[in-house]
């Protein structure tokens, strides 16, 4: 079945479990410099949750409702590119069905404007989320009091967060080795569960690995790396 080998392939699948396989919600943030593919990581953390039945609320800081849905199209074409057509057209709507899309500017977003949607859609019974993704918040720009905001809301929601983060260029070519949060997310660390780091291997600009710099649940151990497909930007089919 379609949907049960996908599961099986996505390795971001271990990010919402613990080491023994139960669901742990957690605050997780996936960091990168720009265009190395933390949206596309957190697309697939999305995904497993989807193809898991649950459903997932994708806020997209600074980009338009369009190019966030060409993600999942783009990356469920990729992931089931031998499938069946039929196979095909149920799968993307299941997705549909489970996923909102939420956009915001950057000067908008916050915590209070973000739960008060989330209020809305939950008692209405319109969408309940277990797991919401944010993507594109500045941690340059970020004061700590936001994020503990952010991590009090993923407590009292019992759901995951997922953030993206852009790092400083000068602050990575150490963080591989020593396995510490890069700058300006260094400043924060305490406040996330799951912290993983996108980098090319050095003097290799075709090569990006996925790097666990932090895992407090048991799922990963930290300094756990897997390869993504560098035309893709899809890790798939292997396991840390």
């Amino acid at each position: 079945m379609l949907k049960t080998d996908l599961i099986a392939k996505n390795p971001m699948g271990a990010f919402s479990r613990d080491a023994a396989g139960n669901d742990v919600q957690r605050m997780g943030l996936v960091m990168a410099r720009p265009g190395l593919g933390k949206t596309a990581i957190l697309v697939q953390i999305a995904l497993d949750s989807i193809l898991r039945g649950k459903q997932v609320l994708h806020v997209s800081i600074g980009e338009t409702l369009d190019k966030t849905k060409v993600w999942y199209d783009d990356i469920l074409n990729d992931i089931s590119a031998n499938a069946k057509q039929e196979d095909m057209a149920d799968l993307h709507l299941e997705v549909s069905r489970n996923r909102m899309i939420m956009t915001f500017n950057a000067s908008t977003f916050s915590r209070p404007k973000l739960e008060e949607r989330l209020n809305d859609l939950i008692y209405q019974d319109i969408f309940r989320p277990s797991c919401v993704i944010i993507d594109g918040m500045d941690f340059s720009k970020v004061d700590r009091k936001t994020l503990i905001d952010m991590r009090d809301l993923q407590k009292e929601a019992n759901m995951s967060i997922w953030f993206s983060a852009v790092t400083l260029r000068e602050a990575q070519s150490e963080t591989v080795v020593k396995h510490d949060m890069p700058a300006p997310c260094d400043q924060v660390d305490d406040l996330f569960d799951t912290a993983i780091m996108l980098q090319p291997e050095s003097g290799d600009e075709g090569k990006i690995f996925l790097n666990v710099l932090k895992d407090t649940t048991g799922c990963v151990a930290p300094g756990k790396s897997l390869r993504l497909d560098p035309t893709t930007l899809v890790v798939w089919g292997s396991c840390f």
